[in-house]
């Protein structure tokens, strides 16, 4: 599995954003992220969270996948795309030192409306997120403690939840075993 560096994703924004031609201050405006905030991710070495990436990728007009993807890698628009596990694309906008690992499943794939990623949780992830959308979760292996709002689960292989990804939302792994599972996300802004 290929793991595409954080300084290369942040160099990609930058050359996208050239080659289109937009400001810094555009940028801010079209994502609703400051114009100083943008600027700081820009000379960062560190990506920033899944959800901003999300949505400079959305005013971009690209798929978030189009960050992690190296020059060898090929997105398709087609009907059909295949991914095989050593294909896979490891991505974790500060997902890795928050607890999380996240595998990209369908990057091959152009012009899509939900991102299906395999994600790992450990015990210690910390944050919280919230972003446009809906997401589904199947948990795979291991007990996830999900805080949705001011609300807590506990899922278990073969539970599954839907939500509105737009309330705060975040897990972590109880006890020693990380949590593996299946995660997708619609973003109907795309849609």
């Amino acid at each position: 599995m290929a793991r595409l560096n954080e300084k290369e994703v942040i160099s990609k924004i930058q050359s996208l954003r050239k080659s289109r031609r937009i400001t810094l201050e555009e940028l801010a405006k079209m994502t609703g992220l400051t114009k100083g905030y943008l600027s700081q991710i820009e000379h960062s070495t560190r990506m920033p969270p899944f959800s901003t990436l999300d949505k400079i990728a959305y005013a971009l007009g690209v798929d978030i996948t189009y960050f992690f993807i190296d020059s060898a890698d090929e997105q398709v628009d087609s009907k059909i795309t295949i991914v095989k596990p050593m294909e896979r694309k490891k991505v974790a906008p500060g997902g890795l030192r928050r607890g999380y690992g996240y595998e990209s499943l369908a990057y091959k794939k152009a012009g899509k409306n939900m991102e299906p990623y395999l994600i790992t949780v450990d015990s210690h992830s910390v944050g919280s997120f919230k972003h446009d959308g809906e997401e589904f979760l199947y948990i795979l292996e291991g007990t996830l403690e999900f805080i949705f709002g001011n609300e807590r689960y506990i899922l278990e292989p073969g539970d599954s939840v839907y939500f509105d990804a737009g309330i705060e939302h975040s897990g972590h792994a109880l006890g020693d075993k990380k949590v593996k599972m299946l995660c997708i996300i619609y973003n109907y802004r795309r849609a």
